[in-house]
């Protein structure tokens, strides 16, 4: 039985002393933090392993920026390495006519146009681009003189070139200069000298005459890429754009360079080309020289 003098009158319950009761709070605090810590230490391993929506939104951010910095990088450096690789098997085209040349008393490979559909073993590159069945198929080019010096028929394709015939990509997309490998151009441009042999091309300087065009898909059909000197009809084949409104060329002596589009007007080639056209006048200085 507690003692009377620790009886409280009004409500007849037991009193403590002061330092009992300063004891009891103690104890019942310090318990109640415990409590509390235990269960914060809880709750806070659950949501350590969520996010709130304004984390996430602002991660979603700081990634959709970082993408919009880093792709653009990404598809430069991959049309940078589609155009060097495209310039490197034009460069090796020109090496191998220069093999083929030795092979053959120094004469390049027969370069003439094919109008009948592009079929003749004679051109350094049968198959017409326009025809579907020659566009898709690569056994055409299995077939030209040159297949034994070349046996790799994908580097006859631009890796750029993104055309196709019938849902498939096309073979090839590349041309020759109409005024190498054949006397043809001489009767339907006189005035101009053609080359047929590595001697002849000595006197205009082989580094300064181009041989493989990389050709725009929309004018592309047989191997031939003409070159009307006397300004008659600009362009009658253009050249690509599509490395970064660019085209690679290469020569004679086994350079190959690309060169950038400066004229707008050389990128519609369903429009008549003037003869003032930048591009026109400049490929015409590496076409051929005047008789």
């Amino acid at each position: 039985m507690p003692e009377k003098n620790n009886m409280c009158g009004e409500t007849h319950s037991a009193q403590m002393g002061s330092n009992q009761a300063i004891i009891k709070v103690v104890y019942s605090q310090a318990a109640c933090r415990r409590g509390r810590l235990s269960g914060c230490i809880a709750r806070s391993a659950r949501c350590s392993l969520a996010f709130t929506l304004i984390e996430l939104l602002v991660v979603i951010a700081i990634i959709a920026i970082l993408a919009s910095l880093i792709l653009p990088a990404l598809a430069a450096a991959k049309a940078r390495a589609k155009t060097t690789a495209c310039a490197n098997q034009l460069k090796q085209f020109a090496a191998v006519h220069r093999v083929y040349a030795d092979d053959n008393d120094g004469y390049f490979v027969l370069n003439i146009p094919v109008f009948t559909g592009g079929l003749s073993n004679d051109c350094w590159a049968p198959g017409s681009m326009k025809i579907t069945p020659q566009a898709i198929n690569a056994a055409f080019l299995r077939t030209n003189v040159l297949f034994p010096y070349f046996s790799h028929t994908e580097l006859y394709h631009c890796p750029a070139d993104l055309s196709v015939a019938a849902g498939q990509p096309r073979v090839r997309s590349y041309s020759m200069n109409s005024w190498v490998g054949s006397r043809t151009m001489e009767s339907t441009v006189p005035g101009f000298r053609t080359f047929v042999s590595e001697a002849e091309c000595a006197i205009a300087g082989a580094g300064s005459i181009w041989l493989i065009i990389d050709e725009h898909e929309g004018t592309i059909d047989d191997s031939y890429f003409p070159v009307m000197m006397d300004d008659s009809k600009p362009f009658v084949s253009f050249p690509s754009f599509r490395h970064t409104r660019g085209f690679n060329l290469s020569f004679v002596d086994g350079h190959s360079e690309t060169w950038k589009i400066r004229d707008p007007a050389t990128t519609r080639t369903n429009v008549a080309i003037l003869p003032g056209n930048i591009d026109w006048m400049r490929l015409k200085q590496v076409t051929t020289i005047g008789q």
